[in-house]
């Protein structure tokens, strides 16, 4: 496994414990979770960066997941594959040194590993969806 995926998934982890425990202090839930999940410095940068950017941007990438995910309300949504989108949909608007084809590549192999059967058809479309209609063109 690439060092960017390996680094994808830890930001997957911290984002679904940030959203299962909100009213705790991201900062001191950061140590405890950088202190369980050790990386080398890099992937630790670029995954600070995921989690930061799309918490950062979370209200924004909720409304873009909203719009395009038919029939499903955010809360209804399994934690892990709201994060996942989250997480790739951060990538597709603001991850500029990422090919929109790799941000939902990466995105499907995770919700693959992490996810139910369904998970990765689900993800798919939504991420296809923003890539198609939402994403700013260059």
């Amino acid at each position: 496994m690439g060092k960017r995926r390996k680094a994808r998934e830890i930001a997957l982890q911290f984002l679904y414990e940030l959203d299962l425990n909100t009213e705790d202090d991201p900062t001191a839930r950061e140590r405890d979770f950088w202190a369980r999940h050790p990386l080398v410095a890099d992937g630790r940068a670029f995954a600070e960066a995921l989690v930061r950017g799309t918490k950062g941007n979370q209200s924004k990438i909720d409304q873009m997941i909203a719009q395009c995910a038919e029939h499903w309300d955010l809360d209804r949504m399994a934690v892990v594959d709201r994060n996942i989108l989250r997480l790739a949909v951060y990538e597709l608007l603001w991850g500029a040194e990422v090919p929109p084809k790799v941000a939902i590549n990466e995105a499907i192999e995770i919700a693959k590993k992490f996810g139910t059967k369904e998970s990765s058809r689900f993800i798919n479309g939504v991420l296809d969806r923003i890539h198609r209609d939402l994403r700013p063109t260059v």
